[in-house]
């Protein structure tokens, strides 16, 4: 298995930093006959929340590098590209750097990525690219704290990898860790993606009428690093589990051609309609 890894925090995260050091580590205890093979590509600074952006290729295309040394995984060939996530699986995932990966490996986050905020995720951002390049992925988070548990949520992306390894191809698994010891942790559960949101409500900082400028107080939801209440929330959802003291393991599906035949009604009034305009403009 060829594996790329990135993240949203940027290539000196440590979260990046320990998962590349387990990765290290499972790859020399890989069977005798089976290769392992790893390459960091990541982004030079925090890119936290810019999803699947891959920013304004056209009118810049050429992407600066430089390598990165990752300390105890020297192994690994690491490099910084000033670019996004996104960016950074795509570049990784071609062979731009002589490396051909099989699934992509992205963070570990600081900070859980549960409820809408895996539309606009960064970390998650990166695997659903490389699943439209035909790679399975796995995005690990963590729960916010002051003392982060990085150990605790690489050790289970680990044993995730491990069975990823005979997953089809376009695998996709959101993985979010609760920040505690591995000894505290209660297990790990099939999450679903919760409703909750990262913004719930923004307005102006006084009652005053909207002058032509001015700023936004956003008011945060649960679907935050910290991880606001989750009381409304199944106690399967994937922030409720984390808040429980379990992992929530869920599986992601990348953009695709809505198939829904609910919406073949829809599809033959637009296309009509676009015909008659065409048929009235000539």
């Amino acid at each position: 298995m060829r594996i790329l890894i990135t993240n949203d925090d940027g290539v000196r995260a440590p979260g990046l930093a320990v998962l590349t050091r387990a990765v290290a580590q499972w790859m020399a205890k890989a069977p005798s006959g089976e290769i392992r093979e790893a390459l960091v590509v990541a982004p030079d600074v925090n890119y936290s929340g810019m999803s699947s952006a891959v920013g304004d290729v056209f009118d810049n295309p050429k992407i600066k590098y430089r390598r990165h040394v990752i300390e105890g995984a020297e192994s690994i060939d690491a490099y910084a590209l000033e670019a996004p996530p996104a960016l950074c699986a795509i570049l990784g995932s071609l062979g731009s750097f002589h490396f051909q990966p099989d699934v992509i490996v992205s963070g570990i986050n600081n900070g859980a990525n549960v409820g809408r905020s895996v539309l606009h995720s960064g970390t998650i951002g990166a695997i659903l690219t490389g699943a439209q390049l035909g790679l399975s992925g796995l995005a690990v988070s963590v729960q916010w704290g002051e003392d982060v548990h990085f150990d605790t949520a690489a050790a289970v992306a680990i044993e995730v990898l491990q069975e990823l390894m005979n997953a089809p191809s376009r695998t996709l698994l959101n993985l979010n860790v609760p920040n505690l010891p591995g000894n505290e942790l209660k297990g790990v559960r099939r999450g679903r993606i919760s409703t909750a949101g990262i913004v719930k409500s923004a307005a102006p900082q006084s009652d005053a009428p909207l002058s032509d400028e001015g700023e936004l107080l956003l008011r945060l939801g649960a679907a935050t690093p910290e991880i606001g209440d989750v009381s409304d929330e199944e106690a399967d959802e994937d922030g409720a589990l984390l808040m429980a003291g379990y992992a929530s393991l869920t599986p992601l599906r990348g953009p695709q051609e809505d198939t829904d035949i609910g919406l073949h009604d829809t599809m033959r009034a637009a296309l009509a309609a676009i015909e008659r305009h065409l048929g009235t403009s000539y």
